[in-house]
This record gives C-alpha cells, structure tokens and sequence, in this order.
C-alpha cells in the first residue's frame, strides 16, 4: 500500500506538470470581478502594506504555495526548495497529503521542511476519509512531525470516486471535523480540492465549529481530470464527464463570505496577482497557488518558481494601488461590480435555502 502511495503521488507531478488538465468549459468566474479604478489613490506603491495575519501568523504577502506534493522522494527537493522561497518572501506554504507517511514512516522525510523554513506558516494536509479512522493524539503527531501550524483535512469526494483506488465511503467527515476542531491544540482548515464550497456546505462546517476555510473552487486545476488520466476504462468515462464538476472559485468565495469565517483562503485558478486581488475583495484572507509554481519550477527550478511568484506580488500590489487600497483590509472593503455568472451566483445565494 505504501509502494501504491508513493507512485500515485509520482504519477500526481507528472500529469499536473506536463498534461492539459485544466478546467475545459467552467472558469473561476473571477473575470466577472470589476474592480472600481481609482484615479486619485494618493498611495505609493512600494509602501502599500500587503501583510496580513492568517492562522495565527503573520505574512508579508497574502500569499500561501498551496499544498501539492509529499510521500515520493521526488517531492523533497520540491517541498523544500519551495518552503525557502517562502520562507524568504514571507509567504504561507502548504504541503501534500501526508497518507503517504501514515502507511510508509520513512517517506516523513518528503515533507520535512523546517530546516529551511524555520519561521513560514506550515499547513499539514490528510485526506478527510483518512482523517476519520485516526484518533485525535495520531492526527496531532502527523502535524508534529512535520512542524505545521495548522492542519488542512481535505475534502475531495470528487476526486476519490474517479481515483482507480480512491475512497467511496465519506460517512463520519462532519463528526470529525467537530472532533479535531475542539480537540486538536493547532487550526484546523476545511479544504476543498478544486471542486468548492456552497453555502449550505459552510453553514455546516460553521456549525461544526470550523473556523477556517480554503474554498479551493472550481475553474484551475481539475483533479478530477488528474484521477481520469490515470483511471480505468469504466472510471475514465466517469471522470470525462464530471471533469468540469464543482463550484467557481469566485462563486464559492460568495458563498462562505456572510459566515465570518476568521479565515477564508482562496485557491483553485488564482494564476495572477490581479484574480489574487479580485479574490480579496471577495472576502479572501490569503490566496492559495499551487499548480502554475510547480510548472515553474519544473521548467526552470527554484529561481522559475520565485521570478513567478514575485510577478504575482507585484501585480498583486500594482492592483491594490489601481483601486486605492492601501492594505488588505482595504482591499478587502473595496467596491466590486460582479458581472454575467457571477451575477447569477449573487442572485442564487440571495435566496433562501429551502429546508432539508
């Protein structure tokens, strides 16, 4: 089973750098954000503030390398080589699920990267379906051993029911999630994995005491369509034709915004600083990049993956500037004017849910 891990999250690098599995229809809906130009900012750009405080921590820039790989040696120059980017930028980072060192202890080493980032905010990651059979002091070593400050549990039906040896069980998530919520002494972040979060979805989690979300919405990466290059004849054809599943990143930020979540982190499709800062004044605390610094790094390694990611802070900082927005906070009260789907999505939310 360890062997099986591992090559699966070898098999995960290879498609999302080198093959098309993008969303093909649905977008992120974040084009549909018009942000209101502001002639007179009276700001300079270079001392507009773009720190901001998530997770109990502080960062330089509301950005996070999302979570991507770990459990296969090939993820450990990757993690580590990433984490000191954001070590030096002041940015979040993510790991990979970490099933792979529940089944093989000596693959821990994959996702061990606090030598070179003494000080990042760390995310420990695990799947929620594993999350359920672990006792609460297991989940609690998991992220010990990695040194995370806070803990995502990913939900990923989706994904599983495609994946050739994927999950089909999610009874328990909801029980969990209360569980790990009251009892683990780190956050604890309900992620969604490229297919988002609806509103009825985050009345739950809050109800459950979840106070931190990663909406990761729909119209970046499918996984999906990861899963359905690696499935089987029948698991294929499913994959095909729920490639396209799941709620807009911009959609699902609407969605989860009236709950007050104390943080909201935006990813799924975010590729540029300005859809970062359209995810802003949506509500987001931070946005999430995951697979467009991996293709960066595979091209032209660590400085690839770092002139990338400066470009997005300085497209991130030039549109806080555009509207007039001296700091997040606000960018995050800026005036929007939402536009065709998205538009739809505001109408839709503004109703009521009807009763289950």
């Amino acid at each position: 089973m360890a062997s099986q891990v591992s090559t699966r999250k070898s098999q995960h690098l290879d498609i999302t750098i080198g093959e098309a599995v993008g969303f093909r229809d649905k977008t992120t809906l974040l084009e549909h954000v018009q942000l209101v130009h502001n002639a007179l900012p009276e700001l300079s750009l270079d001392e507009i503030d773009l720190s901001v405080r998530v997770l109990g921590r502080s960062l330089k820039v509301p950005l996070i390398i999302a979570g991507m790989t770990g459990g296969t040696e090939r993820a450990t120059e990757i993690n580590r080589e990433l984490a000191a980017i954001a070590e030096e930028r002041g940015y979040g980072f993510g790991l990979g699920s970490q099933r792979a060192m529940l089944k093989d202890p000596a693959l821990t080493a994959t996702y061990q990267v606090r030598e070179r980032a003494p000080s990042t905010l760390v995310l420990g990651n695990i799947g929620a379906v594993q999350a359920v059979k672990m006792q609460t002091g297991e989940v609690a070593a998991l992220c010990e051993n990695v040194g995370a400050n806070a803990l995502c549990v990913h939900l990923n039906p989706a994904m599983e029911v495609v994946q050739p040896e994927g999950d089909h069980d999610f009874r328990g998530v909801a029980k969990m999630l209360e569980r790990l919520t009251s009892e683990l002494p780190i956050p604890v972040v309900a992620k969604e994995t490229g297919c988002g979060i609806s509103r009825d979805c985050a009345e739950r989690l809050y109800a459950l005491g979840v106070r931190h979300v990663d909406v990761s919405g729909a119209g970046g990466t499918s996984w999906v369509a990861v899963e359905t290059l690696r499935a089987t004849e029948q698991q294929r054809a499913l994959g095909e034709l729920f490639w396209d599943w799941g709620i807009p990143t911009a959609a699902s930020l609407l969605s989860v915004e009236p709950l007050r979540f104390k943080s909201v982190i935006a990813t799924g499709g975010i590729a540029n600083g300005l859809d970062a800062a359209r995810a802003i004044v949506l509500g987001a605390s931070a946005v999430g990049i995951a697979r467009p610094v991996l293709q960066a790094f595979a091209k032209d390694g660590r400085q690839g993956a770092l002139d990338y990611l400066t470009k997005v802070e300085h497209e991130l900082r030039t549109t806080f500037l555009l509207i007039g927005a001296a700091n997040v906070a606000q960018a995050q009260a800026a005036p929007r004017f939402l536009t065709g789907a998205l538009a739809d999505w505001r109408t839709h939310l503004a109703q009521p849910y009807p009763a289950r």
